[in-house]
C-alpha cells in the first residue's frame, strides 16, 4: 500500500474458538455466490469501465458518443461495454440505427458511490 510494508498480527497462541468458528461457518455463503461475487468486483478493475460507468450516471449514451467523450476509438469501448452488460451493469436498447447504454439498475450507482465513499474516507 503505497510502497508501505503492511504489518499482520498474527496469534501466537492456537486455540480455536469453536463457538465463533461454528456461528460464522453457518452464516458463509454458498462458495459460488462467493465466485461470482469476485467475478463481479473484478468488473471494476479497469479503469476504462470506470470511467464508462460513471459516464452512464450522468446520461444514456450510444457508443460513439462514450468513444468521443474518453478519447477511445469504438471498438475500445464496445469490448468494455460488452463485459458490463455481461456483468449486468449496463443495458442497452435499439432506435433505428443507434444502440444507446444506461446502467441497468440503480443499484449500479449505489455500488459505485459506496466505493467512492471509501476511498474518500481516510
Amino acid at each position: 500500500m503505497n510502497g508501505n510494508k503492511v504489518k499482520v498480527d498474527c496469534c501466537e497462541v492456537n486455540i480455536i474458538h469453536e463457538d465463533i468458528v461454528k456461528k460464522v461457518r453457518e452464516n458463509m455463503p454458498d462458495e459460488d455466490l462467493l465466485y461470482d461475487m469476485a467475478d463481479f468486483f473484478r468488473v471494476f478493475g479497469d479503469s476504462t469501465r470506470v470511467k464508462i460507468l460513471h459516464v452512464l450516471f450522468q446520461s444514456e449514451m450510444c457508443v460513439c458518443d462514450i468513444a468521443a467523450l474518453l478519447n477511445m476509438n469504438q471498438s475500445a469501448i464496445s469490448h468494455q461495454l460488452r463485459v458490463l452488460k455481461g456483468a449486468r451493469l449496463v443495458k442497452n436498447r435499439r432506435e433505428g440505427k443507434v444502440v444507446y447504454y444506461s446502467l441497468d439498475d440503480e443499484h449500479v450507482k449505489q455500488i459505485f458511490d459506496q466505493a467512492m465513499a471509501h476511498l474518500k474516507h481516510k
